[in-house]
């Protein structure tokens, strides 16, 4: 892995590969330079993408002393299913724990319901003969011997990858430890992992669950980030290498290898982080960051001027998830992005993805041989995309064969007109994509009307308007280059690691020098990951909080907790803070009952240099005659009307428009509806008044 330091001289490059389009994002800190580069995303090697995006971009690999790199490929390899053929060991009598979960029901009427899918059958579940105590005290010994038998069985089975989980590993890793010494003597190409360096948690169902996945992708996310660095010092770049994780933190490349799981929404977590920095020099302190790409549409969101995290995650759907316990952005996903299918279900009704057109063949219009409607066609057709501009006109798009698309595919099975069905389309994308906002807004115990929206991705200031509109947002920010804002926001993202461990103590019972010397173990390992780390930060921030429940609760909630509470021994403080979170999250909040603390987190950040975000000039609130570059006939609601057009790049701070307006850019759209109004803030940001017309 290559190791010069992050932060001497040299540009800063960031990559991001969604599943249509690579982004990439350079930063000069010479001069404040940031340019961009876009081009489709390239599936049979990936790299190719990042290679074509830094050459549109104009600068190259030997002029760059960071890289920072976020993707799909991890998620999708565990969504698609195309990870390694993998095993499990696991503690005898627990072998179907995987399988069996938390017997959740969530639709109990639901008679076409399937719970999850393992990612590893049946047939490779092997248990160990071993067991420790919940305190991590020896119950009885690991049997060596019946590991050594169970790995010749695996090596007839052509194993590529093995999971082990042995249960209170986290309180005593010592077997787990043992059988991976083991396993990589007698398979030394498989890949293999181990729960308690992913988690430290009790919850053996997730942990295992956590640990299979890590495994499962293992294989495919460690070839493909060898052969991005493999490529990139062919190329002439000999500086750091690092991985943006599922918390919007980095971690170097070689950890990225091993703990491949932390980087499951690398990309959209990068995004959230870029929201962050616009909310600081704006002066917002809560907003919905919103990114729609070309397969899904995702929100996060900052609340008091931090985003929020969570320490597990449901990969998949709710119904048919599968558990994630890692630290990560509080983020929802929906299948539903630019190049999402349209299609007409069995029951007869419009249905808009997740299935995508991706970057091949792509949305119909983009000329590739394909001949399913998208939300791109839809667009297209009813005149917010313009054919002539897409992506500064290096891609025609053809209205004709997205109107035949739709047509073929949606308006003549449901007897309708092309235009009112391309319409229908955009309206079940935005009623989906709305979900996405209320997941992460109203189901925290939070009111969406609160919070302004900042929307990005290629696709998401299509579509941002109507989304605030339905869910009562008042102001939306599109920011400069939106198409290429997640990779931008790595621009903005430090050194992070995070570190929790399960200790069940009553509050009011709390030895608070036990709990201290916890948090500084974890302390210490955190700060001393992040010295054997290449770049260099300018300092290291360490905070605090612990998992809190009532008394005779199942489940917890996770509180922020200042280090004077500690230093002070503070326990009324703590429970004041936990009351607060818990009314915060249920609505609810008894201050009068017994609480308890079940795990400790810890996050270490090594806070690096990051650009400043740069004013553009003043001027009149009209717009110059030359930022405006026709008019089109764009339909809105029932009814096609005349949208003048502008050409951002050329708009500047004080400029207002009246919708209905496009605003297009490289590679975004921004559409303003009938009652909507923008201004051009200082920073180049289009900020939107929603009005009140339906559209």
């Amino acid at each position: 892995m290559a190791s010069k330091t992050g932060n001497g001289p040299g540009i800063r490059l960031a990559a991001d590969i969604g599943g249509t389009f690579t982004d990439i994002a350079a930063f000069d800190p010479s001069d404040g330079r940031l340019v961009f580069g876009k081009t489709l995303s390239t599936p049979d090697k990936l790299i190719e993408g990042i290679v074509d995006g830094v050459d549109k971009a104009g600068t190259a690999f030997p002029e760059a002393n960071l890289f920072l790199h976020g993707s799909t490929v991890a998620i999708n390899t565990m969504l698609e299913r195309t990870g390694a053929k993998t095993a499990l060991l696991i503690t005898e009598g627990f072998r179907d724990i995987y399988e069996i979960g938390r017997v959740n029901r969530p639709d109990a009427y639901n008679l076409f319901f399937q719970k999850h899918q393992p990612l590893v059958e049946r047939a490779l579940r092997f248990e160990v003969s071993e067991r420790l105590y919940a305190e991590g005290a020896i119950h009885k010994s690991l049997d060596e011997d019946s590991v050594r038998q169970t790995c010749a069985l695996l090596r007839e089975e052509g194993v590529e990858a093995v999971a082990i989980l042995l249960l209170h590993c986290y309180a005593n890793p010592a077997h787990e430890l043992r059988v991976r010494e083991i396993v990589e003597e007698e398979l030394p190409d498989a890949f293999v992992s181990t729960s308690h360096e992913l988690s430290q948690e009790y919850r053996e169902f997730e942990r295992c669950s956590t640990v299979v996945a890590n495994a499962y992708i293992g294989p495919k996310v460690e070839s493909y980030i060898a052969g991005i660095d493999d490529r990139i010092q062919e190329d002439g770049f000999d500086g750091s290498f690092l991985v943006v994780q599922s918390t919007g933190g980095l971690y170097d490349g070689d950890q990225a290898k091993r703990q491949c799981v932390r980087m499951l929404e690398s990309g959209p977590a990068a995004g959230v982080i870029g929201t962050r920095a616009l909310c600081d020099a704006i002066g917002l302190e809560n907003a919905i960051a919103f990114d729609m790409g070309g397969t899904t549409a995702k929100a996060g969101v900052i609340h008091n001027g931090e985003a929020l995290t969570t320490g597990s995650a449901l990969i998949g759907g709710y119904e048919r998830a599968l558990p994630v316990q890692i630290a990560m952005m509080d983020i929802f996903e929906v299948g539903t992005g630019g190049g999402s299918v349209a299609r007409i279900a069995d029951e007869g009704g419009l249905r808009v993805g997740p299935q995508s057109a991706g970057a091949q063949p792509g949305p119909a219009c983009y000329g590739q041989g394909g001949d399913i409607p998208t939300v791109t066609d839809a667009n297209v057709y009813l005149g917010r995309l313009s054919p002539d501009r897409f992506l500064g006109g290096e891609m025609p798009l053809e209205v004709d064969a997205a109107g035949t698309a739709i047509d073929n595919k949606v308006a003549g099975p449901l007897g309708m007109d092309t235009a009112d069905a391309a319409q229908g389309i955009l309206r079940v994308a935005v009623t989906a994509m709305s979900h996405a906002v209320k997941a992460v807004t109203t189901e925290r115990g939070l009111n969406a009307g609160d919070f302004a929206m900042v929307a990005y991705g290629g696709a998401g200031p299509l579509h941002a308007c109507n989304i605030a509109r339905e869910m009562g947002i008042r102001d939306v920010f599109i920011p400069h280059s939106p198409g290429h804002f997640s990779a931008f926001g790595m621009l903005f993202s430090d050194l992070r690691y995070d570190y929790v461990r399960s200790r069940f103590t009553r509050l009011a019972d709390m030895d608070f020098s036990a709990i201290e010397k916890v948090y500084r173990e974890l302390e210490t390992e955190g700060i001393a990951e992040i010295e054997n780390v290449s770049a260099v930060p300018e300092r290291i921030v360490v905070s605090r909080a612990a998992d809190m429940r009532y008394v005779g609760q199942e489940h917890s909630v996770t509180v922020d907790l200042a280090a004077d509470l500690f230093a002070n021994e503070d326990r009324a403080g703590i429970k004041e803070r936990f009351d607060a979170v818990h009314d915060l999250r249920y609505g609810t909040c008894a201050p009068q009952e017994r609480s308890e603390i079940v795990s400790l987190r810890v996050t270490v950040t090594g806070m690096l240099a990051k650009p400043d975000l740069q004013r553009i000039k003043q001027g009149n609130e009209a717009p110059s005659p030359d930022a405006h570059t026709g008019v089109r006939q764009v339909r809105f609601g029932d009814e096609r009307l005349a949208t003048d057009t502008w050409d951002r790049s050329r708009l500047v701070s004080g400029n207002k428009i009246a919708g209905p307006a496009l605003v297009e850019e490289h590679a975004s759209t921004t559409v303003l509806h009938p009652g909507d109004g923008l201004t051009v803030d200082d920073y180049g940001n289009l900020k939107i008044s929603i009005g009140s017309d339906a559209s």
